[in-house]
């Protein structure tokens, strides 16, 4: 039998999101079901629930920073039991085989990852619907275990915008010693400053927005560079191994080319679309620089990054907010008016 569950889901790109009965599947013999305690909110679900990337599928129940209480086991799991406390992320399921999922690089899947919402699954067809809801059926792979005295409100961001940042900094091997920048100090900037400071890098922040010192040093920032003013940017030519860029909206990178040192990369993590203006090659060419892209992270890659985040007591900052505000808080991100990202309690989905 089916199990009947309630959610908040967008039913076109225009409506707010509002209360919806749907379904999750039986579960299978190596599914776990979880209660979900909390869920984070992306700044993609925003996109998505308003279909910005023209491929969202409705009725939509967002969510893919989740975190939960398992309830209950098919009978093939064998690393969860009813009690523990779980995370689940952007994936549920990927096609196993393929050379990215045999290194463990899910989210380059070639037969395409199934996504935790708006997305169909490979086995049954059906849409999978999110973290905005009561409980979630899971695969055990996809599944997370949240290491020991973790805030779980907390470490509900790092299931995105904590690996979305973990993985290049890892993939660049980032240690000590390494010189690295983060561009924006939002929901995936703050998390960038923690882990590059918590992994030994030197850290600096660019912002267009002046007045942001005293936060991006509590996040971990030993310097701060202000990307409009032309004197502070000259200083910084040649700097730095790695710049990794959150900004979520079209900017023009060539500002930051010249920051990076021989080899160095600038890494795009946030923005899905069109570069303008046109990049210029001359410095990549005269400095072997590069620009490269990363998207969030394989399971293997979140399970060492949830567990560096428990040695290292390291969780995003949050605003908690009950299920009912989801309308209000999608537009007070349209503002950047959250530091640095909202979790849902979804025990108010009851309330």
């Amino acid at each position: 039998m089916n199990m009947h569950v309630l959610g908040y889901a967008a039913t076109s790109a225009t409506d707010d999101l509002n209360p919806f009965n749907f379904e999750r599947r039986i579960p299978r013999a190596n599914d776990v079901v979880i209660e979900i305690l909390y869920c984070g909110v992306c700044h993609s679900d925003l996109h998505q629930a308003r279909n910005d990337w023209g491929n969202s599928i409705y009725p939509m129940v967002p969510g893919h920073e989740i975190i939960g209480r398992v309830s209950s086991v098919g009978l093939e799991v064998t690393r969860f039991k009813p009690g523990d406390h779980v995370g689940v992320g952007c994936m549920v399921d990927s096609c196993q085989h393929c050379g990215p999922c045999q290194h463990g690089h899910e989210q380059y899947c070639e037969g395409h990852h199934t996504l935790t919402y708006n997305d169909i699954d490979r086995h049954d067809r059906r849409p999978t619907f999110g973290g905005y809801s009561e409980k979630i059926v899971v695969s055990e792979k996809f599944v997370l275990k949240i290491p020991e005295g973790l805030d779980l409100a907390g470490a509900a961001p790092l299931l995105c915008a904590g690996i979305t940042t973990w993985s290049p900094l890892r993939h660049w091997k980032v240690g000590k010693g390494s010189k690295v920048a983060i561009i924006g100090l939002g929901g995936l900037g703050h998390m960038g400053l923690k882990l590059a400071q918590a992994l030994g890098a030197e850290v600096t922040l660019f912002t267009r927005s002046p007045g942001k010192e005293l936060d991006a040093q509590r996040l971990g920032a030993h310097n701060i560079v202000l990307s409009t003013d032309a004197e502070q940017m000259a200083a910084v030519k040649g700097r730095f191994d790695l710049i990794i860029d959150t900004v979520p909206y079209v900017h023009d990178l060539n500002p930051y080319i010249p920051a990076l040192s021989l080899n160095g990369t600038l890494v795009l993590v946030g923005y899905l679309g069109g570069l303008e203006p046109v990049l210029s090659t001359v410095p990549l060419i005269l400095g072997r620089k590069s620009v490269a892209g990363s998207v969030i992270g394989g399971i293997a890659e979140t399970q060492e990054m949830l567990d560096f985040c428990g040695e290292h007591g390291l969780t995003s900052d949050i605003e908690v907010i009950k299920i009912q505000d989801i309308n209000e808080a999608y537009g007070r991100m349209l503002k950047s008016d959250v530091k640095y990202r909202f979790v849902i309690d979804m025990a108010s989905l009851k309330a």
